[in-house]
């Protein structure tokens, strides 16, 4: 199949589902690509399998607080299947993208079992970090109703971190620790790149506050 036919298929099928959040809309879909291309080229990797995997990934999505958020990711491979048989596409490639959608989730907690599917988990969860990150970060704790930080520990020094208290503490609860889950070199060059830049994030946002307890976390 046409590689550049099945991009524009995908993304109309994408801009027809439900989108619960602007951290989820089709600009994440399209970096989330831009990201798996770039790691499908230099790991040489199958695109046949990275292209519409990455596409789809998000295809099912539910809001953070949904009960049913963890299961988003097995029921997104479902769907994408569905829909890439139904225009299609190569039988022998299906399995291989269902597999890969549902290990993308960072929540549902699956271990990707081939360098495709590390590839799809790696694009996804850089996008959750540097100033895409930290800009989706604060757009999500927004809807949900969090501060920005925590008033008297802004950067969790003595506390657990809780991303449902402030959008702050989402960095320490997930957002570093996602870093160095990375499974692909290049994912996690990219990875520390774009945490350096949080890092400086919050060292700026310290000076602002006149925060002198330092960020040792």
């Amino acid at each position: 199949m046409n590689l550049e036919k099945l991009e524009q298929d995908c993304a109309e099928f994408i801009l027809q589902q439900q989108i619960h959040d602007a951290a989820h809309d089709i600009n994440h879909i399209k970096r989330v690509v831009a990201s798996a291309k770039q790691l499908c080229a230099i790991e040489d990797a199958n695109i046949n399998i990275v292209l519409p995997a990455a596409w789809l990934h998000d295809c099912v999505s539910f809001p953070k607080n949904h009960p049913d958020n963890k299961r988003a990711s097995t029921l997104a491979g479902e769907k994408a299947v569905e829909f890439l048989t139904s225009i299609g596409y190569p039988s022998e490639y299906l399995d291989a993208i269902a597999h890969a959608i549902k290990t993308h989730s960072y929540s549902a907690n699956f271990t990707p079992e081939t360098l495709e599917a590390q590839i799809v988990q790696d694009a996804d969860r850089l996008d959750g970090l540097g100033a895409i990150g930290v800009s989706r970060c604060m757009l999500v704790s927004g809807k949900l109703g969090s501060k920005i930080y925590h008033t008297e520990d802004p950067f969790c020094q003595s506390r657990t971190p809780d991303s449902k208290v402030a959008a702050v503490d989402h960095f320490y609860e997930k957002l570093f620790k996602t870093a160095k889950t990375m499974t692909t070199k290049a994912g996690l060059q990219e990875a520390q790149k774009r945490v350096e830049f949080m890092q400086s994030f919050l060292a700026q946002l310290a000076a602002e506050l006149g925060d002198d307890t330092g960020l040792s976390k």
